[in-house]
């Protein structure tokens, strides 16, 4: 089943029981970036807020484990499921290796999806913790920097174990969300998911 078929399939929540949706911090405004800051402001998930039969649930990994403000982490040698399977390793900029502490980020993560039966997650796309399609391949900061298509560590750990994610710029699959959470929204069939942008798209042809 794909992300949007799953959320087509999503049940119609209610006041009394909402839909419940794990959310990187970030994009809900908190200060937990690796700056201090939230890294900008993102409409698309911040709009969820406004409704009461959806229960958001906020999280930083990265903050659990690092603190803010911190070095920024990225995958090197795979994705975040070669960490989890010991494959590939978290490095900061510096070069620290970081993979350890951010593997016990990722089961952090998990334990509060499974203990508050999440139904979706929305997370922070290019993180070394948080993405859900594309991430860095090495450090963000070196002298030609390389992405890939992949998860974040944390993403990979609730992909594992089945967790549905889409990112904050998955907006044809936001909009499919928001019908279910407000009857009144009409579809808008003008947009696209991250990996149909032309970006991406041209990006992986040529890698």
């Amino acid at each position: 089943m794909t992300d949007k078929d799953y959320l087509k399939n999503l049940r119609i929540p209610t006041k009394e029981n909402p839909l419940r949706v794990l959310s990187s911090a970030c994009l809900l405004g908190q200060l937990c970036g690796v700056d201090g800051t939230s890294n900008g402001t993102y409409p698309s998930v911040l709009k969820l807020v406004n409704y009461e039969n959806i229960k958001l649930i906020p999280f930083c990994p990265e903050d659990f484990v690092f603190g803010t403000p911190r070095e920024t982490p990225d995958i090197e040698g795979g994705n975040g499921h070669d960490v989890l399977e010991g494959k590939a390793k978290v490095i900061t900029e510096t070069g620290k290796d970081i993979t350890a502490k951010m593997i016990t980020a990722s089961l952090k993560m998990l334990e509060i999806a499974q203990q508050n039966n999440v139904e979706l997650a929305i997370l922070m796309d290019v993180s070394g913790a948080c993405g859900s399609q594309v991430i860095y391949n090495g450090s963000r900061f070196s002298e030609n920097p390389i992405y890939q298509i992949g998860m974040g560590v944390c993403a990979a750990q609730l992909d594992k174990h089945g967790i549905k994610i889409i990112s904050q710029r998955d907006y044809k699959s936001l909009e499919i969300l928001y019908s279910k959470i407000d009857k009144n929204h009409i579809i808008q069939n003008d947009v696209i998911d991250h990996d149909e942008h032309e970006w991406y798209l041209d990006y992986f042809k040529n890698h």
